[in-house]
């Protein structure tokens, strides 16, 4: 219990930004009109995969036995690569609306 005091009163600032920026990002997407998602989504998209670079560069300068972040690092990998997968899903489905339909001879 100790060593997650002392991890709070080291982050703190950290934490209150992490759980500000949630907060803010929440208010700000649920806000956005219906037109404007695919070229939101795109932007995830980029932003996923830079979760990613930077899970796999916490993963790789990691110490072996360091398994918080380890576990951290697979984490933002995993999660970002979720995110990207199903943003490019959602956009193609997304610009597939827009396509001409072929007429039937």
């Amino acid at each position: 219990m100790d060593g997650f005091i002392q991890f709070f009163e080291d982050y703190q600032l950290l934490i209150y930004l992490l759980v500000f920026t949630i907060i803010l990002g929440f208010e700000v997407i649920s806000k956005v009109p219906t037109v404007l998602h695919t070229p939101l989504m795109s932007g995830a998209n980029a932003i996923s995969g830079v979760v990613v670079i930077g899970g796999i560069l916490l993963v790789r300068q990691a110490e072996a036995g360091d398994y918080f972040s380890l576990g951290l690092g697979l984490f933002g990998i995993i999660m970002g690569m979720v995110n990207a997968t199903g943003g490019f899903a959602v956009t193609d489905r997304m610009l597939e609306m827009f396509k001409k339909k072929k007429k039937k001879k």
